[in-house]
C-alpha cells in the first residue's frame, strides 16, 4: 500500500479485464506486450499492480510459477508519473509472497531495476543475450539426413513436457501447452527412429516474431529450426539465446542478427541458475525466464 496527498493506492490482481490498461503502462515504457502476450501471461501465471484513483494502472509485475520449485518474475513496470513512491518494490513482493518460500525465482532485469531487486535479496548468476534482426538470410545450411523437422501435433505434448523440462531446469506444462496454443509456428525434430529429439516455437508479437523456446541435443539441430520458423518471415525478428552457445550466436551474426543487450539473470532462494542440460538454444520470453 502507498498513500500520497491521502490517496491510497493498493496492490491488487489484475484480470483480463485489465489487459487494454496493461497494453497502455507496457506502451509508455516503450515495451511491445500486446493482447495476446499479456493474456498468455495471465492465464500462465497472475499479474498485480496498483491502479491510481481514476482506474489507470501504474504499476505492474508479473509471476509465473512453474510446476515443482520455480517461478519467473517479469513484466515489472512502474509508469514515469510515480516512480520513486515504492510501487515497484512493493508488487514485486507481492508477486514473490505469491509463492512459497523455499520457490527459487528468477527474473531477466534491466539495468534501472537492478538495484531494487538487489535490495530484495536478488543475485545475479548469468546474463542472456538479447538479438534482433530486420533482414534474415540463410543461405548456408545444408539439409541434414539425421533428422526430419515436422509441424507439432498434440500427441506430442508430453515427449515436448520432458524436453524442455531438462532444458529449462523444470518442468512447466502449464506454461508450455499455452504458449504452444499461442504460436505461430511450432515445429518438432524426429531422429531417424521417429523420436522427438527437439522443439522451437515461434510467436508473432507487434513488433518482432519471437522465436523461441529453442530445445535441440546439437548445434546442428538448433540452426535447423532457427532457419524453419524464421526463412518464410517478412519483418523484424527477436531471439533471447542463454549464455553457453557461442557457435549458435555467431550463426545469427551471419544470418542477419545483432546482438543490442545482454541483460542480467537473477536469481533469489538460489545461488545458481537452475540445473540445466545446455540443450536450451534460446528461451520463450524474459517474462518466462
Amino acid at each position: 500500500m502507498y498513500t500520497e496527498d491521502r490517496v491510497v493506492l493498493n496492490v491488487e490482481q489484475f484480470n483480463n479485464n485489465d489487459v487494454s490498461k496493461l497494453i497502455e503502462l507496457s506502451s509508455s515504457v516503450g515495451w511491445d506486450y500486446d493482447d495476446y502476450e499479456i493474456k498468455m501471461i495471465l492465464s500462465s501465471g497472475k499479474i498485480y499492480g496498483h491502479k491510481n484513483p481514476e482506474g489507470k494502472i501504474v504499476s505492474s509485475a508479473a509471476i509465473i510459477p512453474y510446476d515443482t520449485n520455480l517461478a519467473s518474475i517479469g513484466m515489472v513496470i512502474v509508469h514515469s508519473d510515480f516512480r520513486g513512491l515504492g510501487l515497484g518494490k512493493e508488487v514485486t513482493q507481492q508477486c514473490m509472497a505469491s509463492v512459497s518460500k523455499e520457490t527459487s525465482i528468477m527474473l531477466i532485469s534491466t539495468d534501472e531495476g537492478k538495484p531494487l531487486y538487489e535490495s530484495l535479496g536478488f543475485r545475479t548468476v548469468d546474463v542472456v543475450h538479447k538479438f534482433l534482426c530486420e533482414n534474415f538470410i540463410c543461405d548456408s545450411l545444408k539439409d541434414n539426413n539425421k533428422f526430419t523437422l515436422d509441424t507439432y501435433k498434440v500427441e506430442d505434448f508430453h515427449q515436448l513436457i520432458k524436453l524442455d523440462s531438462a532444458a529449462f531446469g523444470d518442468q512447466r506444462s502449464k506454461f508450455l501447452y499455452n504458449r504452444i496454443e499461442q504460436s505461430k509456428q511450432c515445429i518438432v525434430v524426429k531422429d531417424q527412429n521417429s523420436q522427438i529429439i527437439g522443439f522451437g516455437l515461434s510467436v508473432q508479437g507487434p513488433i518482432n516474431l519471437i522465436v523461441g523456446p529453442i530445445v535441440a541435443p546439437d548445434f546442428n539441430t538448433a540452426t535447423s529450426i532457427m532457419k524453419e520458423l524464421a526463412t518464410n518471415h517478412h519483418g523484424n525478428l527477436r531471439i533471447d539465446v542463454p549464455s553457453g552457445h557461442h557457435d549458435f550466436m555467431t550463426f545469427l551474426h551471419t544470418c542477419g542478427y545483432n546482438k543490442v543487450n545482454e541483460p542480467p539473470i537473477m536469481m533469489k532462494n538460489s545461488s545458481a541458475m537452475p540445473n540445466r542440460n545446455q540443450k536450451l538454444y534460446a528461451i520463450a520470453a524474459q517474462v518466462f525466464g
